[in-house]
């Protein structure tokens, strides 16, 4: 009787809508038959799913949401831990550049967004002002709109890059708070008994420092990259897909808001779902594991 209100809440929230995602995975529909729902019979079908089987853009968003998540987790952990390592001594000032750093993470998306779409801007954007006026550049570079460009011979994919970028800039400072408290908690006796036995810094951090974060690395790792497999707005706000930014949520709501077909985006949304369920598994263990150790 006491979990009941939460259970129903459950039930409502989330049960039922995932509930109706899967029926419209599994039949034909369209937004134009959702004021018959209910009045005829579901017609079960597995063609949404062998349409996305067979699609070119479900295979390349999974593959730009894959590169896209794997380069997001990789730079923002290895940004935060960088940092983490660079401030754990105290020096004057320690306090506010600590503060700074979370002005990214803290910043609303929507700001964050059009501060960088304004900097990009190829017409009266700071970075291509600055390219054409020291670097030489002729011409503006669409960074938001380009899909490649080569870079001494080698093919960029300069959006996708971007928005990788973005990402890591706005999560770096929260893969930062956790590797700082955990480095807080690393006993300073260790270090100073490998100094005393000649340990350098670069030894210290290898033997010392890294294996100590290697559980709340790899859970930040995984964590990071399940979030930014979902991602949406961060990157439709930037690029709205253009550039080959097509992660699999931008192609999601392209399948229910461009093509109105609800039985093929549901059938998208599953297959994330499956994917992100498998993710999550691995999250639970790695939890589990961490708690132990």
């Amino acid at each position: 009787m006491l979990a009941s209100p939460s259970l129903a809440v459950v039930a409502v929230v989330v049960l039922l809508p995932f509930a109706l995602v899967v029926v419209f995975g599994f039949s034909e529909i369209r937004l134009v038959d959702i004021p018959y729902l209910g009045t005829e019979p579901v017609e079960w079908t597995l063609a949404n799913f062998q349409q996305a089987a067979w699609s070119q853009a479900f295979w390349g968003a999974l593959w730009t949401t894959v590169l896209y998540a794997g380069l997001t987790a990789v730079g923002s952990l290895a940004v935060g831990l960088a940092l983490a390592l660079a401030l754990r001594r105290p020096f004057p000032g320690r306090g506010l550049v600590r503060a700074l750093l979370l002005v990214p993470y803290v910043l609303p998306v929507v700001a964050a967004a059009t501060i960088w779409k304004t900097a990009l801007n190829p017409q009266y954007g700071v970075v291509n002002a600055f390219g054409r006026a020291y670097l030489g550049w002729d011409t503006p570079v669409g960074f938001l709109s380009t899909t490649s460009a080569d870079v001494l011979g080698v093919p960029v994919p300069v959006a996708l890059l971007v928005v990788v970028l973005f990402d890591i800039w706005r999560s770096a400072p929260l893969a930062f708070l956790f590797l700082t408290a955990r480095l807080q908690s690393v006993p300073g006796e260790i270090e100073e008994a490998a100094a005393l036995d000649g340990a350098n810094r670069r030894q210290a951090l290898r033997f010392i420092l890294l294996p100590q974060l290697r559980a709340v690395v790899l859970l930040l790792l995984l964590l990071r990259f399940i979030w930014s497999f979902q991602t949406f707005d961060d990157v439709y706000l930037l690029t709205e897909g253009a550039g080959s930014t097509q992660v699999m949520a931008i192609q999601v709501y392209t399948e229910l808001v461009t093509k109105a077909d609800i039985g093929s985006a549901a059938a998208f949304g599953l297959l994330m779902s499956l994917i992100l369920g498998v993710l999550l598994v691995g999250y639970v263990v790695l939890s589990r594991r961490a708690e132990e150790s």
